[in-house]
């Protein structure tokens, strides 16, 4: 990636692609930063703008418009261009986008994706060969369209002249490692002081709570139980097989998923595999008897039947939302 320029030039600029839906609090944890480090530091450290595809205001999911200071045909000269998108990533396809990015590529700049924003530089072939990663919801459909890519479930990757970020306040992390790299651990301490953010997370961290605490589960054995059931979705695996890898017997593990999530084995298990297959149909391409076959359905017609009970609608349907 381009090392920033010294104090006597000028600040580094970043250019914000915002897709429309993009997810405001992601945007912010990226933004946010490198006003505070200009403020710290009392100098223009950085520079950044807001760009849109076309020039016209861009709608946030929570309804907030922001004014573009610049489209992506204007001859702003950036050294890093972030792009924000939310949504379903996999529904974007704007020709004029991609051929930018590519350019973008091809004169060394460096480009990043938040949230959403890797699905769309990985259609357009500008991750090739680089370390990405993803919001954990899109990871799914992410691996299925771009197999070839070095996709990995951290939080951040920086790798060479590319930045990939789940979103969320992980872009707080992100751009602090970026500020740490840039002016040193000093500057990017006081950063992280003036956000409040005393624990601060490492690239590799996970996206997501580790299962023993998701959803208040309270009890090692029923984290166990659901770990195993993430695991096995195309082969799910019988009740007595959960139980022993929850190290409890069967009927000990009812009343514990009872007691704990107030449904049963069968039911939370589920659960589990009708949620991956909505957002496989949604965000993939795959036919919808293999989402059915990879998500533990023993037939197209169990499939959508337990489907349309869950959500009240076709897994057809439901696709074509």
């Amino acid at each position: 990636m381009p090392r920033p320029p010294p104090e006597t030039t000028r600040p580094t600029r970043v250019g914000f692609l915002l897709i429309d839906g993009f997810a405001l609090m992601s945007f912010a944890s990226a933004v946010e930063p490198l006003r505070a480090a200009n403020a710290i530091s009392a100098r223009p450290l950085y520079q950044w703008f807001h760009v849109s595809i076309d020039g016209r205001p861009i709608g946030a999911s929570s309804g907030l418009s922001i004014t573009p200071d610049c489209a992506i045909d204007g001859t702003q000269d950036f050294d890093l261009v972030l792009i924000c998108a939310g949504g379903n990533p996999t529904k974007f396809s704007d020709r004029r986008t991609m051929t930018w990015l590519r350019g973008l590529a091809r004169r060394g700049v460096a480009i990043g994706g938040i949230s959403g924003g890797p699905y769309i530089l990985a259609r357009a072939k500008v991750l090739d060969g680089y370390r990405c990663t993803i919001h954990w919801e899109h990871a799914p459909a992410f691996a299925e369209a771009f197999p070839h890519l070095d996709l990995t479930r951290n939080l951040f990757e920086i790798d060479r002249e590319r930045l990939t970020c789940g979103g969320g306040v992980a872009g707080l992390d992100m751009m602090q490692a970026l500020i740490r790299r840039d002016h040193g651990p000093e500057l990017a301490s006081k950063v992280s002081d003036w956000f409040l953010q005393t624990n601060i997370r490492l690239g590799d961290a996970s996206q997501r709570q580790a299962t023993r605490d998701r959803g208040r589960l309270g009890h090692p054995a029923v984290a166990a139980a659901i770990g195993l059931m993430e695991r096995r979705l195309r082969e799910p695996a019988g009740r007595g097989e959960i139980a022993r890898a929850a190290k409890v017997s069967l009927r000990q593990l009812e009343r514990l998923f009872a007691a704990h999530l107030g449904t049963s084995i069968e039911r939370h298990y589920l659960t589990i595999r009708l949620q991956r297959a909505r957002i496989l149909l949604r965000q993939t391409s795959l036919p919808v008897t293999q989402i059915g076959t990879d998500c533990g359905f023993v037939s197209p017609t169990h499939f959508s039947r337990v489907y349309k009970q869950r959500f009240a609608r076709t897994p057809s349907a439901d696709r074509n939302l």
